[in-house]
């Protein structure tokens, strides 16, 4: 059923994206931006621009009830009596209350063999911090503390809306340069196959644009571990940091590398070649131990 849910899940979010994008365009009054005349830069940057950042801030705005329904992540009660949970509620809200957090965070925990922590939510008094039991088992309370340090600074930070506005204007720019290319190379087209020729060029640069454009959001996102690092260090403790990645590494070490998913805030892909290295969200954990080592 599980993945049931999650196929559920992601056509409601869709639909709902969608639906809103759609109300707020008629509300802007958006006419379609190709006429009689030629094409119709402004209606098609308000069109770009609902599109393009619409859909990322609906996301963001359910990304902590999409993480709770898709990791299965269980929230726990701050009020907890059991001794594990509540300790790891503890150590959370003792992190964020050194960063000055004016909400405390919710913490939750769901079943995944990984080592793997995120951070999620639309604000920073609207954030989650969830842990797997893999991370939980395997890992010491100095290397979790370091972990948990990682997730608050990327709270502290607000890393979840500037990844969302960076997404949110690079989708505008890709459909709108999409678009103009694709409509000036429909014009040497005769009339009947316009359409459709105009639609498979838009396809295909949305695509080529969209990798180049993720590329961009791929070395922001690089930077902002490298910061969150540094964060973690100055919240946990510098070796509690190191070795906290040191664990992570070893892991990875011992790991097929078809095994280790990429998806995670501080799980990191393997050795990848150069053109891979361009496009993981973060960098080496070689070079973020050495940088902590290197941090005063």
């Amino acid at each position: 059923m599980a993945w049931f849910k999650r196929i559920f899940l992601f056509a409601i979010v869709n639909v709902l994206i969608l639906v809103t994008i759609s109300i707020v365009l008629n509300l802007l009054g958006v006419q379609p931006y190709i006429n009689a005349y030629g094409i119709d830069y402004r209606q098609l940057m308000i069109f770009c621009l609902v599109w393009g950042m619409g859909g990322a801030f609906i996301s963001l705005a359910l990304s902590r009830v999409m993480a709770k329904w898709m990791r299965g992540v269980q929230v726990i009660d701050p009020q907890t009596r059991e001794p594990g949970f509540g300790e790891l509620v503890r150590l959370v809200h003792s992190l964020a209350e050194r960063a000055h957090l004016s909400k405390m965070p919710e913490v939750g925990i769901y079943e995944s063999d990984d080592l793997n922590a995120f951070a999620t939510g639309p604000t920073k008094s609207r954030s989650l911090v969830a842990v797997s039991t893999g991370l939980l088992n395997r890992m010491g309370r100095d290397q979790i503390e370091g972990v948990l340090g990682h997730e608050i600074t990327h709270i502290n930070n607000g890393d979840m809306v500037t990844m969302t506005l960076l997404q949110g204007v690079i989708n505008a720019f890709v459909m709108f340069f999409a678009r103009i290319i694709a409509f000036a190379v429909s014009l040497g087209v005769r009339d009947d196959a316009r359409r459709i020729v105009t639609f498979l060029v838009t396809i295909v640069l949305e695509i080529g644009l969209s990798i180049l454009g993720f590329l961009v959001v791929a070395a922001f996102s690089r930077w902002r571990e490298f910061r969150a690092d540094h964060g973690g260090a100055q919240l946990a403790g510098n070796q509690k940091m190191i070795g906290a990645l040191e664990a992570l590494q070893k892991n990875l070490d011992m790991e097929v590398p078809a095994q280790n998913p990429s998806i995670a805030t501080l799980q990191i892909w393997g050795k990848p070649g150069r053109f891979l290295a361009l496009m993981a969200t973060h960098p080496p954990l070689e070079e973020r131990i050495r940088r902590l080592r290197e941090f005063r």
